[in-house]
C-alpha cells in the first residue's frame, strides 16, 4: 500500500510484547541445546547454593550465547536481558550485566581447578569436528589493555606502542580452523616463553589423538624450545640473519623447482643457530620474479628473496616450504577471534578471570565453527561470524504462546529463509 503519511506524523507505541531482535538465533540456540552445552557446563563444578537464582552453568551458557550474538563487552549484555527468545532459551529471568563481572572474578579464584576443566571441555566439544590426524599451528597475539589490569605489561606492541598488553599463546588445528588450546601471558613475555610446557599440555589434552605435524612461527622456532620428536615432526620458520646468510652463501648446488613467472630454487643444509644446542636440518628457498623480455635473465644475488625453515622431516626444500605456507590462514583465525568474538576486550582487573573469559570466547568461536561444519551448506562455511549474524541471526521476531504452545514468528521479509530452515532442520536432528 502506498503511504503518503510523513514519518514525523506516524503514531508511536511501545506495545509489542515478547519481541526479539535475534529471531534468527533460534538455529544457534537449537544447536547448543542439541549438543548438550548446558549439561556439559554442569560438569565443571563451582556449584552455588541450591536456591541460587542463577546457577553457574546458566551464567556460563549466557556468556557464550552473548559472545556468539555479538556482545563485545559485559555492558553489552544489557541489550539481551529483556530479549524474549534468549530468556526462553535460558529458562526465564537473566542476570544483570554487573553480576557477570562478579561471576568471572569468582571463577578466577578457583582457576587451578576450573581452567583445566574448561580446556578439557573445549576439546570434548570440538572432538567430533577434528580430523583423524591433526596438524597443530602455534602462534601468539597481542591484546592491548587500557587500564592497570593484573599481569598487563609493556611489551612489543606494533599497533599501540608503549601501551600495556597481554600476550596470549594459541594453538589451532590446521585443517579444521578449530582452536585446541590457549594460554594468557603477560605483555612483556617473550614469544617463545612457556611454549614447551604449553605444547606438552596440548598433547596431553589430545590424548590418543594423532598429531602428524607441528608448525611454528619465526619467534617460536628460533629458540631452543623447538625439540625434535619422532611422534610430532615439526616445521618452523627461521628469521633470516646475517649468520644464516653467510652459511647459505657457501652453498653452490641449488635445485630449481619452478621456472615460470617465478624462479624458485631450494637447498637443504645443516645449520646450528646460536640458541640451539645441536645442528638441525634447514630448508632454504630463494625466489625471483622472471623478466619477460628479450634480455637474458640476470640471476644476481641482489634479486633473490630468501626464506628458511627448520624441520625434522627429510623432505625436499620445496615440499617443506609449501607445507609451511599452508598455515598462512592462521592470522585470519586470530583476526576472527578479535573482530568476531572480542578476545582483545579485557573485562576485569583479575588476570585469572581474564584468562577464563578468553577461553569462553574461544569456546564460542569453536561452537560457531562446528555449527558451520555440521549444519551449514558448503557455500556458507566460509562466512565470518559477523556476516553470519547479518545474514541469519539479526531478524525481527515475536514469541507467541497459543494453546499451551510457543511459536516464534519471524519477519516475512527474511531473505535467507530457505537456507535458515535447512540449518534449523540439521541442528535439531543432529546426532
Amino acid at each position: 500500500m502506498k503511504s503518503i503519511t510523513k514519518i514525523s506524523n506516524l503514531k508511536t507505541e511501545f506495545s509489542m510484547r515478547n519481541a526479539t531482535n535475534f529471531a534468527g538465533s533460534k538455529v544457534v540456540l537449537a544447536f547448543l541445546e542439541t549438543i548438550g552445552l548446558s549439561q556439559a557446563f554442569q560438569t565443571l563444578g563451582l556449584s552455588k547454593a541450591a536456591n541460587a537464582l542463577f546457577p553457574t552453568h546458566r551464567i556460563l551458557q549466557y556468556l557464550v550465547i552473548g559472545w556468539l550474538l555479538g556482545c563485545e563487552r559485559l555492558y553489552h549484555f544489557k541489550s539481551l536481558r529483556q530479549d524474549s527468545l534468549i530468556r526462553h532459551a535460558l529458562g526465564g529471568r537473566l542476570p544483570h550485566h554487573t553480576l557477570l563481572n562478579k561471576e568471572l572474578l569468582r571463577f578466577g579464584k578457583s582457576q587451578e581447578s576450573f581452567i583445566p576443566k574448561l580446556r578439557a571441555l573445549n576439546l570434548d566439544i570440538i572432538a567430533p569436528a577434528l580430523p583423524e590426524c591433526s596438524i597443530l599451528d602455534l602462534d601468539s597475539s597481542v591484546e592491548t589493555v587500557y587500564g592497570h589490569q593484573q599481569g598487563a605489561a609493556v611489551g612489543v606492541n606494533s599497533h599501540k606502542r608503549g601501551r600495556k598488553s597481554y600476550h596470549p599463546l594459541l594453538v589451532y588445528e590446521g585443517k579444521s580452523r578449530l582452536l585446541v588450546n590457549a594460554m594468557l601471558r603477560s605483555g612483556n613475555t617473550g614469544s617463545s616463553t612457556d611454549v614447551l610446557p604449553f605444547a606438552e599440555e596440548t598433547l596431553q589434552l589430545l590424548g590418543e589423538r594423532k598429531v602428524s605435524h607441528v608448525r611454528l612461527t619465526k619467534a617460536l622456532a628460533a629458540k631452543s624450545s623447538m625439540r625434535s620428536r619422532k611422534r610430532n615432526p615439526s616445521v618452523g620458520k627461521l628469521k633470516w640473519t646475517n649468520r644464516l646468510t653467510e652459511h647459505v652463501r657457501k652453498c653452490e648446488h641449488w635445485t630449481r623447482f619452478v621456472d615460470e613467472d617465478w624462479i624458485i630454487e631450494g637447498i637443504v643444509v645443516n645449520y646450528q643457530a646460536t640458541t640451539w644446542n645441536k645442528t638441525r636440518r634447514v630448508a632454504v628457498i630463494r625466489k625471483m620474479m622472471r623478466c619477460h623480455d628479450d634480455h637474458p635473465q640476470l640471476e644476481l644475488d641482489l634479486f633473490w628473496q630468501y626464506e628458511a625453515m627448520v624441520t625434522t622431516e627429510s623432505w625436499e626444500a620445496i615440499d617443506v616450504w609449501r607445507f609451511y605456507n599452508q598455515r598462512c590462514c592462521m592470522k585470519n583465525y586470530i583476526k576472527e577471534g578479535k573482530n568476531g568474538f572480542s578476545i582483545h576486550r579485557i573485562p576485569t582487573q583479575s588476570f585469572a578471570a581474564n584468562e577464563i573469559d578468553l577461553l569462553l570466547k574461544l569456546l564460542a568461536y569453536n561452537l560457531f565453527e562446528r555449527l558451520k561444519l555440521q549444519c551449514c551448506d558448503p557455500i556458507h562455511r566460509s562466512f565470518t561470524i559477523q556476516r553470519f549474524r547479518r545474514e541469519f541471526i539479526l531478524c525481527a521476531g515475536v514469541l507467541v504462546r497459543s494453546a499451551r504452545r510457543f511459536t516464534l514468528k519471524l519477519a516475512e521479509s527474511f531473505q535467507n529463509r530457505w537456507a535458515w530452515l535447512q540449518m534449523e532442520r540439521k541442528s535439531i536432528f543432529l546426532e
